[in-house]
């Protein structure tokens, strides 16, 4: 095609004034898109970071007695539910789980600390607190012979001055009536998620909940259901109520956790708006790029028009020539980008405030789809954007290019 060999001439030879212009458009794609990719990487990187954690420790739906207590300490229902045949059925749903919680105060020789002991049973899936014990292992639970293991939180060890093997007393209120209970720590674990659970929650032998309770054997607080898919929550969640019925309430963990959610969802729009700002920018760079090429070339342009060219086939050739600027800015953005994304997934080079963002170091979640979504993206959105000041070229006629040389 001529119009591409001439574009190609034009850039083996760009040695004008516009090649310092042309250098800073490249410039401001590599940067626009490197910013995006990290952009999304980071923000896809909390939300699932973190979201990850809330699931672990609490699961993905919690089944209860539907009522109006709102407390720890909920109305007992029996282990022994006819819906649990149906909801294993479920192609949702990886695990079911019984769990019961209460709440008590731990006593050391110097120290208090308000808690809620969250009883476990053998049915207990251990995976998230094994990636999270700092120190220990978890406990062994038997229907038969009740543990007097506890694992608690690095919080909880470092306020109350505990280390493994130590004997704590914790103080339960039953009927008005003070009860204790001694435990034994076998682990210390640690979610970065403090205020929410490592400052609140303790694990132990549900059958502690259930005797402190006057509970029988078959009572517990409720089910725990581990899904397959985290996308499909709002579809599980509903299923699994129209399941269990009217006498039950299945709660997602976005409802459970609301704060933490709507927190997770705000960080897509401030992704979209810096996006935005970085492709727009990308795009301004790419217009004034072009408009300082077929400024420099006018008197070229007026030349192959005189030999017969069309007006769209000399846009063309500026097309073809700046939708190469295009991909050689992005080729060095993802570059850039990619390399940086790796690195900080590698080394953590970057630190986070912990207790502030609920991870030890900025997260990254690699994701080859959105990264190629960012490049498309991008590419049609200034190539768009370019067929605009291209039009500048139907108004040079060779007699005007003759006079403006």
């Amino acid at each position: 095609m001529v119009e591409f060999f001439i574009s190609k001439r034009i850039i083996t030879n760009n040695k004008g004034f516009s090649k310092p212009i042309v250098n800073i458009a490249i410039l401001g794609i590599t940067l626009g898109l490197a910013v995006m990719i990290l952009t999304l990487a980071i923000v896809t990187g909390f939300q699932k970071e973190i979201r990850d954690k809330v699931i672990g420790f609490g699961s993905h739906i919690q089944i209860t007695n539907y009522d109006n207590n709102e407390s720890f300490e909920g109305t007992a229902i029996d282990r022994n539910q006819p819906f649990l045949t149906d909801l294993n059925k479920n192609t949702s749903i990886r695990h079911i789980q019984a769990f019961a919680t209460k709440a008590g105060i731990i006593k050391t020789k110097n120290d208090l600390q308000g808690v809620v002991v969250k009883g476990i049973g053998s049915d207990f899936d251990w995976d998230f607190f094994k990636k999270n014990i700092l120190a220990g292992e978890p406990f062994t639970v038997s229907d038969s012979v009740k543990s007097d293991k506890i694992l608690i939180s690095k919080f909880h060890a470092e306020k109350l001055k505990l280390k493994l093997k130590d004997t704590i007393i914790i103080f339960f209120i039953q009927d008005q009536k003070q009860r204790a209970r001694k435990f034994s720590v076998c682990g210390i674990y640690s979610t970065g998620l403090g205020d929410v659970f490592d400052q609140v929650y303790v694990i132990a032998d549900i059958a502690h909940v259930q005797k402190l309770n006057n509970w029988e054997k078959n009572s517990i607080g409720g089910f725990e259901v581990l899904l397959n898919d985290y996308k499909k929550l709002d579809e599980a969640t509903d299923a699994v109520n129209t399941t269990v019925g009217y006498q039950f309430l299945a709660k997602s963990i976005k409802d459970l956790n609301r704060q933490i959610f709507s927190w997770l969802d705000a960080m897509d729009i401030n992704a979209v708006v810096v996006m935005a700002l970085m492709a727009l920018v990308a795009a301004i760079n790419m217009i004034s790029a072009l408009l300082i090429l077929i400024l420099e070339r006018t008197n070229m342009i007026g030349t192959i028009k005189a030999l017969g060219m069309t007006n769209w086939s000399v846009r063309k050739i500026f097309l073809y020539n700046a939708s190469y600027l295009i991909g050689r800015g992005l080729l060095w953005g993802n570059i850039v980008g990619i390399s940086i994304c790796i690195l900080q997934k590698q080394f953590n080079l970057i630190p986070l405030d912990e207790a502030t963002y609920y991870l030890s170091s900025i997260p990254i979640n690699f994701n080859l789809l959105h990264i190629l979504l960012l490049n498309i993206g991008t590419f049609v959105l200034c190539f768009l954007m370019l067929l605009l000041p291209s039009y500048i070229i139907t108004f040079i006629t060779p007699v005007k290019a003759m006079r403006f040389s």
